[in-house]
């Protein structure tokens, strides 16, 4: 990505690129219809919950929607509600269901609601016999199914009381059904396994009972790389739209991984050094004094702090890359600023671009690669992104 990017104000900003982006959606689409399949081609649900990852909802569902995107994915109405004000009028599955006085809003915005209980078919059944959308026709929803994940969705045991409440409900129409794996890049378990094996009876109880389950579809980011029997009607790529792999377990399965399904990294994460200052030994830098210098050292400040997504767990042990060298942070990444030692990096000087996620040179640091020094997810570090770090959409 290009390192060009100008701009008045405090100097940290991130880099979209929405090539990658759109390259990474076709290459999943390659990839769950492979040449010689019979049968209708597989959907992809775009999964652009939590401002697209944090790479900014609206910029990411117009460049996915003209890459031809079937549908997309939120957590709530709100979300939903601000991609129908931007234009985008593909069907917006909302992945998590409704609260209760959602309902009216879901409808003005021609929005897909998940049921996750069988006492909303009558919430939604009575806004929609109230709403002019239900003029054209029934309102579409997807019934979600808890498999074993223990979190959302009707048990497998409940779907003859559903059959029967959605009997009394004219005004709807079961338009998909899915569930969502808990484990699906673990293989040293059998969770997934039992999941699909639950799954596949709970649709095959809806079938019994004269129910059409719609579009299926239950495969996440790391399914949709490494089990293709849950791939189903549809997809729904969240991580991987991104540019980044789940970690698998064991860990030896990672490389054929993501050789199965290489996709490119969609965001950087910048800020500039706004002051250098040189420091004797036994210096000691930033909060509760946590580093202290070992010799003569040359300590630079960024201008980003956890504030702005770069995690304080990384305190004493991230790192970023200046002129293509990675600098240790050093000392408590504190809410606005971040400590970097830059003692072996003597050309580095203030202005200098340091590049927290992305490529400097030959030089690069992954979002997975900082996930892993921080013991988390990378789209945990992804939503941790702030809303005061500029976005740049490139091509």
């Amino acid at each position: 990505m290009t390192r060009t990017v100008k701009f008045d104000g405090r100097p940290i900003w991130a880099e979209v690129s929405l090539g990658a982006l759109t390259h990474n959606l076709r290459a999943i689409r390659r990839h769950i219809n492979p040449a010689g399949t019979r049968g209708p081609r597989r959907k992809i649900l775009a999964v652009i919950k939590s401002n697209a990852y944090g790479h900014g909802i609206v910029p990411v569902a117009r460049a996915l929607s003209r890459a031809l995107a079937d549908w997309f994915g939120v957590t709530c109405s709100t979300e939903g509600a601000e991609l129908r004000e931007s234009g985008i009028r593909e069907p917006v599955l909302i992945l998590t269901g409704f609260w209760a006085g959602e309902e009216q809003l879901i409808l003005e915005h021609h929005l897909t609601p998940a049921i996750m209980r069988p006492e909303q078919l009558k919430l939604l059944e009575r806004a929609a016999a109230r709403s002019r959308r239900a003029r054209r026709g029934p309102v579409g929803f997807h019934l979600k199914i808890d498999s074993g994940m223990n979190r959302l969705g009707i048990a497998p045991t409940e779907i003859p009381a559903f059959a029967r409440a959605l009997a009394d409900c004219p005004h709807l129409r079961l338009e998909g059904t899915f569930t969502h794996l808990a484990s699906s890049e673990v293989f040293t378990t059998e969770q997934s396994v039992e999941q699909e094996r639950t799954f596949g009876v709970a649709l095959g109880c809806m079938r019994s009972l004269g129910l059409d389950p719609g579009i299926v579809h239950m495969a996440n980011s790391a399914a949709i790389v490494s089990r293709p029997s849950t791939w189903h009607a549809m997809v729904r790529p969240g991580a991987i739209l991104y540019g980044y792999h789940q970690f698998f377990e064991p860990p030896e399965l990672n490389p054929k991984m993501e050789a199965k399904l290489p996709v490119r990294p969609v965001l950087s994460f910048r800020a500039r050094i706004i002051s250098i200052r040189d420091l004797p030994a036994g210096a000691r830098v930033g909060y509760n004094a946590r580093w202290t210098a070992k010799g003569p050292s040359r300590v630079a400040v960024l201008a980003a702090g956890y504030a702005d997504g770069l995690a304080r767990v990384l305190s004493n042990k991230g790192r970023v890359i200046v002129r293509g060298q990675f600098a240790p942070i050093i000392g408590t990444v504190s809410m606005d600023l971040t400590t970097a030692d830059v003692t072996g990096i003597s050309s580095a000087r203030t202005g200098d671009t340091a590049t927290i996620y992305g490529s400097d040179g030959e030089t690069t640091q992954s979002v997975p690669d900082v996930a892993r020094i921080a013991n988390t997810a990378s789209a945990d570090l992804l939503c941790a992104l702030g809303k005061r770090v500029r976005r740049f959409y490139l091509p």
